[in-house]
């Protein structure tokens, strides 16, 4: 990197961190921290939307699966972008009217705690997941540009990532996610636009088997991706968060489709790069085909402040998914079962302490697994938590009282043992993933309530 290169990158990130430091002047108890007091308008919740879920995977990581296979890595923004849809049409006036601030607390509502608690563990575990890919995605970026090794490369971004969210909380992901999705846009959609001006009919003399079908990797690999992505989205504390700080239900939707929108369109820029790399460098480490082409074909202050742009990205996403289990834990673990009558300043104190715990396990875990496909870990996380959740909060949401909660509870668990341990029995037949999404709602079924089942139409369905 030359001084220009750290010219523009200086631009990109004093000007981030002035509406960081903006919007944690907005931050004065845990409810403006966690929802923002629900105030958030449309821009807002797309702006958290987006900023959450399109980061290094979106971008670093879909640039890397399309170097090696094309346009199957499209189905992390796809699967994102139906997600949105699903989520507009069916889930947001259920969460919006619940008055709960997560996931596990509409299901306390519904089950009882300890069937919350048992869901704010275990979707936690499969979010945690989401957080260590975003690290990983942050490694191949400052590797790829300067002299740093992976672990102090590990050590710069989860210190950014904790100054990026624990003054500002979900005021600091929507502003400051508002900010970062235009500039993302702007840089990487700028980067699309030039591989196709420089041609892409070196592109097209790539097998069209492996690096122009949705189903490179095989039907049930990239089904499944798809799918992980769907009922991960519906079941992420981060974007229900975002459902529940938006000042009224339009608002919500208006963010939420907004967001529908914009996250497949980035998947189509990073693939374009990503094939473009693998056929004028195809010697290069596939996680670097973004930032090297960045480097390579960008004027020097561009491509400083295109490279902020992807640190703040990678930064952003793995901070407000972090956020997301920040509250989760004061809400269904803290206040139940350590301190209940903890005022306000004291819950603010613990969200953030919890963020510098989450972000120190994601470090560790992180230095064990360099190399490895980005996108894989977004795809297990988004699939493990839609694997715990989405049964028992869907049947909590538009079938109220008709599901025994032991049965819930058992549901929670044998639906992410079945994707743990059904490859050697399924082989490649199909993703495991549909093996635990679909025991987990067999067992919902056998705990149908057949007796004293209330005839009252649930409230919190559909329309208007």
């Amino acid at each position: 990197m030359t001084s220009m290169h750290y010219a523009g990158a200086a631009v990109i990130l004093f000007f981030i961190t002035a509406i960081g430091l903006f919007s944690g002047l907005r931050v004065k108890s845990a409810g403006d921290f966690s929802v923002g007091a629900r105030k958030a308008g449309g821009s807002i919740v797309a702006g958290t939307i987006v900023g959450t879920l399109v980061g290094g995977a979106a971008t670093i990581g879909t640039a890397q699966l399309a170097f090696s296979y094309g346009l199957s890595a499209w189905w992390f923004t796809l699967g994102g972008g139906i997600a949105c849809i699903l989520l507009g049409v069916f889930y947001a006036k259920p969460f919006y009217l619940s008055g709960m601030e997560t996931m596990p607390g509409m299901l306390a509502q519904e089950y009882g705690s300890v069937t919350a608690t048992a869901a704010a563990v275990l979707t936690s575990l499969g979010s945690f997941l989401s957080i260590v890919s975003q690290v990983l995605a942050g490694i191949v970026l400052i590797t790829s540009v300067s002299h740093l090794s992976p672990g102090m490369a590990a050590v710069l971004i989860i210190v950014l990532m904790l100054a990026y969210v624990v003054f500002g909380g979900v005021w600091g992901a929507g502003l400051v996610g508002i900010a970062k999705t235009a500039l993302l846009y702007f840089f990487i959609g700028a980067c699309g636009v030039m591989v196709v001006r420089m041609g892409v009919g070196p592109l097209l003399t790539l097998p069209a088997e492996t690096f122009f079908s949705l189903f490179a990797r095989g039907v049930p690999v990239d089904l499944g991706a798809g799918f992980s992505l769907i009922l991960g989205v519906l079941t992420t504390q981060a974007y229900i968060q975002a459902i529940v700080s938006a000042s009224s239900l339009r608002c919500a939707r208006v963010g939420i489709f907004t967001a529908a929108v914009l996250i497949p369109l980035i998947g189509i820029a990073g693939i374009l790069v990503g094939l473009y790399m693998r056929v004028h460098f195809p010697a290069i480490a596939p996680g670097s085909a973004l930032p090297l082409f960045v480097m390579e074909y960008m004027p020097p202050l561009f491509a400083g402040m295109t490279l902020a742009v992807l640190l703040v990205a990678v930064v952003g996403t793995g901070a407000g998914v972090a956020l997301g289990l920040s509250a989760m834990f004061c809400s269904n673990i803290y206040r139940i079962y350590i301190c209940p009558h903890a005022d306000e300043r004291k819950l603010l104190l613990v969200a953030r302490l919890a963020l510098v715990v989450i972000f120190a396990a994601a470090g560790l875990m992180t230095c064990g697994n360099l190399g490895s496909l980005i996108l894989g870990w977004s795809f297990m996380s988004m699939g493990l938590r839609g694997a715990v959740a989405f049964g028992p909060l869907t049947t909590a949401l538009f079938l109220p009282r008709r599901v025994r909660s032991s049965y819930v509870l058992g549901a929670m668990f044998v639906g992410p043992l079945c994707i743990l341990l059904g490859n050697p029995f399924i082989g490649n037949a199909f993703d495991p993933l549909f093996l635990g999404v679909g025991v987990s709602l067999l067992v919902l079924v056998l705990g149908r309530k057949r007796e004293g089942m209330s005839q009252t139409s649930n409230p919190l369905t559909l329309g208007e």
